[in-house]
């Protein structure tokens, strides 16, 4: 299709840098809006505060098979939203990048209009822009983070770049694993358990067995036609997961949500809210047995 054409349908991606684009207008339009379908709950009180480890991305374009990159990082309504439950139910936040740098954002996803993800966003701001160091963690053996109850890894395409192969994202994922954690993941997210993968083929992946919900790899192909990408990933999550023994539940982009044993994931923006919904009820469920 002709560059003139796809001006015409609304589904020419968005130039964002050299040769770095955003969604076109019509994938905004049809991905995107000013406003969540987040309610406020009343979870039970927790016996005491506990913290949650977020995991984030600091990098933003993911390069696409044609030599063009798509302008990415976290989605902020997949990030805020659980963000938000998980608050109302007592839980504190530290936010970590791989090597301290900046959260990378969306910035073109977020809800402009919603008055409580944006108040999230504005109160955790200054740790979104001054992140702790998972290298300095990693260090110490995360024996500084013994009070957290749970990790949590949003998605966007942006948890594509840096997380699935980096040695200290694979270190933080079986820790958190072995001390008995909760994982909390949603989207692209789940690709950052890749980096917990064995590195002897005969070792038994960590989540082998386990279901989970998760962007499906054949929306990814699907969306480059509306424009949403500028064109293919150079590889897909989902299908890696499941080589490892990891089961994706959902085919579509929808609001499925699953909790298996301490994993529980969330399938795409749209399940950003009751994801963070069960995500904030199993946790309250477990610390007040």
């Amino acid at each position: 299709m002709s560059n003139i054409v796809k001006n015409l349908l609304g589904t020419a991606p968005t130039p964002a840098g050299n040769n770095v684009y955003g969604p076109s207008p019509l994938a905004l339009k049809l991905a995107t809006s000013d406003v969540t379908d987040y309610k406020k709950v009343t979870y039970d009180a927790l016996p005491q505060t506990y913290k949650i480890l977020m995991l984030c991305s600091e990098q933003s374009d993911v390069p696409m098979t044609n030599g063009t990159f798509f302008f990415s990082g976290n989605h902020p309504v997949e990030t805020l939203v659980p963000m938000l439950h998980l608050q109302s139910a007592g839980f504190e936040f530290d936010i970590v990048t791989p090597h301290g740098k900046p959260v990378k954002f969306e910035m073109w996803a977020m809800p402009k209009k919603d008055k409580n993800v944006q108040a999230i966003y504005d109160e955790y701001k200054s740790q979104f822009d001054h992140p702790k160091n998972l290298a300095d963690l990693a260090k110490n053996n995360f024996a500084s983070a013994e009070e957290y109850a749970a990790i949590y890894i949003p998605g966007g395409h942006g948890a594509l770049l840096g997380l699935p192969n980096d040695e200290n994202v694979g270190a933080l994922i079986r820790w958190a694993f072995d001390k008995d954690l909760f994982h909390l993941s949603i989207c692209h997210g789940p690709a950052a358990m890749l980096a917990a993968a064995p590195k002897n083929k005969d070792e038994p992946f960590i989540y082998d067995g386990y279901e989970i919900t998760a962007f499906p790899d054949k929306v990814d192909r699907q969306t480059p036609l509306v424009g949403y990408m500028p064109g293919q990933l150079t590889w897909f999550f989902g299908e890696k997961l499941q080589e490892l023994g990891v089961t994706i539940i959902n085919t579509e982009a929808d609001k499925s949500c699953h909790a298996d044993r301490k994993l529980v994931t969330g399938a795409s923006p749209k399940a950003a809210n009751e994801f963070g919904k069960l995500a904030a009820t199993t946790l309250v469920r477990h610390f007040n047995k």
